[in-house]
């Protein structure tokens, strides 16, 4: 499968290949959205600035949570005023446990290139060991300057062995991607439950002054709020750091000015739970009821997982001093309030926040909440689009259409399908619950699965990547995977009071996923199986007497060797080829971004008067396809480099048959070989050859390039038609039910229901023609 490298020890290849990484514990992950540099290189002042700005993206949903953590964890109310300093120890120490050490301090570094979260890391775990269902691993991809890798060493034996283990088992490589679309279903929970708990703990607030409405009129305020919030989705927030960071950076400074108060006021004493031997009493004094409400403890972290999910557009520096110099003292300030308040007025727990503000500051705080909720929701939701349209260049789902709200934020992107299912199943879930407390059980299973595949796959990482001393693996596994199951166990114990809600939202978003990957992995490989030698095109065509018609035609494809079988069944059926012919194959590399520099590979398919090729466009899991105008325009400016280069080449080969045959050894050292087997150039294909090359170029070739640039021109203005095959995949006659169901069913439901591959790609419809085929699995 994989494409090879046609002169790996050329000087170019090796300096390419002697890149090192940004993406390890050696070294800040500095690279960022638009190829710019952020981080320890940066100014402080620019690193101050951005992290200003990852306030307002990134710590809306745990900044928040001190809305709802008590009334959770104590749902029945508080039976010994002690319980107070335990559950604020426990508090204190969850959030330097989780998002401090765990997240700020290591996870951070675990990072692909800038991008986190759990796609990016399978992405940078695929890049390092063969773990992808249909290989992803090509030579030429290895020379993309984001691409390139610290060889593994060879005095670490085990990142070899462990290596070798991943890539010979199956079982390995399943519970990887199991682990990965779990993640990715958890974060689109998490998408859907921050909305419904955060504004309707906020909104909760207004019976304070307004007692007289009911809950139910409160969930329906919620529920306005919320059809709003998901209506807006579509505009975008394309100045989103600047808008936001005043109004959380207000929200701060008002909870801990709270926290401050109530602490001065009520009970100064509540600092003591700084002591975890709080801890250690309240379970003895509680037993089980003291381990059960863990599940609301936990909710204290919720959004943890934002600061690595959206470390893209910031550093690692700056997310360490926002979170350490505002987020921590500020939220840590709120809850030792609470406490305080509530060591005085015990009876209020179930609305612990807005009964201890101080009277004046009721109001403004009241708007300030609803605003933070409101932001927490729009952060969460554009992480989940964000993530998903990283997932769908896995193969995990059909290619919707995902739109780029932002051109200056990259990850700002908006996929109406999914906000739809995700507003409404938000909107649903708060008229059914209807309080915080049966949202939070759900919302926490959420919170610490995503917690739990992250400390796995990130154990990985320090295996396979940084090759880490097995004692600080282990001590980073043990402790925070422990920590993590204790609050599992407890948020399982609330399974039947509404702990079942992610569960099933996952099942069901998981079961979608693995159907299409698994139906696209076997018609992957179906293709394959079936595809024709590119040697054999000259006979392809003289047997169903082709003729050539005007413009150019492009054939997408998934396969990026030998002619797939669609075309094979387009020229029985319609026996015209355009004069331009590329067979067109989208490619997605396990890494965040592909420079457009590096964005084409071509290759010539047959002889050079077919004016047939195989062209690769790749990008990063991150990038975003060109609108149709733009992407021709450059493709075709690639395509005529790519021709000039390969007249020069067969020109220079011309010279060279007159020189003497010590010459000939010499030029054969110092110049790529060709193979017409192989489908692809590696770099040669995309950057121009020696300058020597081009200064032999003869009167002739000049000519015939021209020639070849004026016929490309005057075929684009005769119309680009977009080339698609319609798979329709179905059951083979002897398969098991269950794989009947999965194909012929689930499969087909989404293929018929899901937005189609050209509006994906944006293809324009009078441009299009498909191409239907059947396929047996």
């Amino acid at each position: 499968m994989s494409l090879e490298v046609e002169n790996p020890g050329s000087t170019e290849s090796a300096n390419r290949l002697s890149l090192k990484r940004h993406d390890s514990l050696f070294g800040d992950a500095e690279k960022v959205s638009g190829g710019k540099y952020h981080g320890s290189q940066g100014s402080w002042a620019r690193t101050l600035h951005l992290a200003f700005q990852s306030v307002g993206i990134i710590y809306g949903d745990i900044g928040t949570s001190p809305l709802y953590v008590y009334s959770s964890t104590f749902p029945n109310g508080i039976k010994y005023n002690d319980d107070l300093l335990g559950v604020l120890s426990l508090i204190i120490y969850t959030l330097i446990i989780i998002p401090m050490l765990k997240y700020v301090f290591i996870v951070l570094y675990a990072n692909d290139n800038g991008d986190g979260g759990t796609f990016a890391l399978y992405s940078l775990i695929s890049r390092y060991a063969k773990i992808r269902m249909i290989p992803n691993q090509q030579a030429e991809d290895a020379m993309v300057s984001n691409y390139s890798i610290e060889p593994p060493n060879s005095q670490l034996r085990r990142a070899q062995w462990f290596k070798q283990k991943l890539e010979s088992s199956k079982a390995a490589k399943i519970v990887l991607f199991t682990l990965t679309i779990l993640g990715t279903s958890m974060v689109m929970g998490d998408g859907t439950l921050t909305p419904a708990i955060s504004v309707l703990s906020a909104v909760s607030g207004i019976r304070e002054k307004a007692p007289s409405l009911t809950q139910t009129e409160v969930v329906w305020i919620s529920v306005a709020i919320l059809f709003m919030l998901f209506s807006v989705q579509r505009f975008g927030t394309d100045k989103v750091g600047y808008t936001f960071a005043p109004v959380i950076s207000v929200w701060f400074i008002l909870i801990a000015g709270i926290g401050m108060y109530n602490l001065v006021v009520h009970d100064i004493g509540v600092l003591r739970a700084f002591n975890p031997w709080y801890i250690v009493q309240y379970f003895k004094r509680n037993g089980k009821d003291g381990w059960v409400s863990l599940g609301g403890i936990i909710l204290c972290v919720t959004g943890t997982e934002g600061m690595f999910a959206d470390l893209g557009h910031f550093n690692i520096r700056a997310v360490q001093i926002s979170f350490n110099g505002i987020l921590f003292p500020s939220v840590a300030l709120c809850y030792i309030g609470q406490a305080a308040y509530l060591r005085k007025f015990p009876e209020n727990v179930g609305d612990t926040f807005y009964r201890s503000i101080p009277g004046p500051l009721f109001w403004p705080t009241f708007v300030v909440a609803i605003l933070a909720a409101i932001i927490a929701s729009q952060a969460m939701l554009s992480g989940a689009f964000a993530i998903l349209s990283k997932a769908l260049s896995l193969g995990c789902l059909p290619r919707v259409q995902v739109i780029h709200t932002s051109k200056k934020y990259e990850g700002q992107v908006y996929i109406p399908e999914v906000n739809f299912m995700m507003g409404l199943a938000s909107i649903i879930v708060t008229i059914a619950f209807r309080t915080t407390n049966s949202i939070g059980n759900a919302y926490g299973i959420c919170v610490v699965t995503t917690f739990s595949i992250t400390t796995h796959l990130v154990t990985v990482v320090m295996l396979l990547i940084w090759k880490k001393h097995i004692i600080f693996v282990l001590l980073f596994y043990v402790v925070f995977s422990t920590t993590e199951l204790i609050y599992l166990s407890s948020i399982l114990s609330k399974f039947i009071q509404g702990g079942y809600l992610p569960f099933c939202f996952s099942l069901v978003l998981m079961t979608l996923m693995a159907t299409w990957h698994y139906v696209h992995v076997k018609r992957y490989w179906h293709e394959l199986d079936h595809i024709v030698p590119t040697n054999q095109m000259t006979t392809l065509l003289e047997k169903n007497d082709v003729r050539r018609i005007p413009g150019v035609g492009l054939l997408y494809t998934e396969l990026v060797q030998g002619i797939p079988p669609v075309f094979p069944r387009l020229i029985k059926k319609i026996p015209s080829v355009h004069s331009i012919f590329l067979f067109m194959s989208i490619k997605h590399l396990p890494i965040p971004h592909v420079v457009p520099a590096e964005r084409f590979l071509f290759r010539q398919v047959g002889p050079r008067e077919h004016r047939m090729f195989r062209c690769v466009a790749r990008y990063g899991y991150s990038d975003s396809l060109e609108e149709p105008k733009e992407f021709a325009g450059f493709l075709v400016d690639r395509l005529k480099m790519f021709i000039q280069e390969e007249i020069a080449f067969a020109q220079n080969d011309v010279e060279n048959e007159d020189e003497t045959s010590s010459t000939e050894v010499t030029e054969a050292q110092t110049r790529p070989r060709r193979s017409t087997n192989s489908v692809v150039h590696s770099e040669e294909a995309i950057e121009p050859r020696v300058s020597s090359h081009s200064g032999r170029i003869t009167v002739h070739a000049n000519q015939t390039v021209e020639e070849e640039k004026q016929l490309i021109d005057r075929e684009v203005e005769r119309g680009v038609v977009y080339l698609m095959g319609e798979a329709n995949v179905s059951a083979g006659p002897k398969s098991s039910i269950l794989k009947k169901v999965v194909v012929n069913y689930i499969y087909t439901f989404l293929r018929k229901n899901l937005t189609e591959g050209h509006k994906a790609l944006s293809i324009p419809k009078d441009q299009l023609l498909k191409v239907g085929i059947t396929y047996e699995i």
